[in-house]
């Protein structure tokens, strides 16, 4: 697979903590390559690193070594600063516990990134009002997402991901917390973000979900299977 096919790159990337002098070491030097618009499973038990992974690639965090390059760039030589403005014009996150707030709206929840990304106001109200039509939640736009169903909050969260248009999408065990319809609802969005041209990395411990996605990955230790 050439480079220029891949959206993601990591080579050897290795991730340790430290604490009072005491290596633990967390992935053991990962290799892989997602292409521009795959559907990317990552499966692995509890305590393999696939968390972690996802982190790194959503620069979130940053590697002890190794070499990741996205879209081409290495993004392991960029500052703090220039990491978050990837992170926030490039990657969208969907998290197993949606991480919405509580005290704001549903719709200024799913503006938030928006703002950060510094987008005018009429036209990123506008973007999270359509967002939220398409995953079925205008009528909700002005609840707390305490009022809403564990389904429908990820879709809340997955509106959120949306709003700057990036063209990769990462979720965290988007499925963990829902009852196994809603799982599927937001699953199926998941597909149709893919088809629409995003490129879809999901980590999962079920199988039943990795096994819906392209293409696989099975981390166990901190190494790829």
């Amino acid at each position: 697979m050439k480079n220029n096919s891949a959206v993601i790159s990591l080579k050897d990337i290795k991730k340790s903590y430290f604490l009072d002098e005491v290596e633990t070491k967390i992935l053991h030097g990962i290799s892989l390559q997602i292409k521009k618009g795959g559907f990317v499973g990552i499966t692995g038990p509890s305590g393999s690193g696939k968390s972690t992974l996802l982190h790194i690639i959503g620069l979130l965090d940053s590697a002890t070594n190794g070499q990741y390059l996205l879209n081409g760039e290495d993004v392991t030589k960029l500052t703090e600063d220039e990491q978050a403005y990837v992170r926030n014009k490039e990657i969208g996150f969907v998290f197993q516990s949606f991480n919405l707030l509580q005290r704001t709206t549903v719709l200024e929840n799913v503006i938030l990134p928006a703002v950060y990304a510094g987008s005018p106001t009429k036209a990123r109200n506008t973007k999270a009002k359509d967002l939220l039509a398409e995953v079925g939640l205008q009528d909700h736009m002005y609840k707390a997402p305490n009022q809403l169903s564990g389904g429908q909050q990820q879709r809340v969260a997955i509106a959120r991901a949306l709003i700057n248009d990036p063209s990769i999408i990462l979720a965290d065990e988007p499925t963990g917390n829902l009852d196994s319809k809603s799982g599927k609802d937001v699953l199926n969005i998941l597909k149709d973000l893919n088809k629409s041209g995003k490129t879809v990395v999901i980590i999962t411990h079920d199988h039943s979900v990795a096994d819906q996605t392209k293409l696989k990955f099975k981390i166990k230790d901190g190494s790829i299977e």
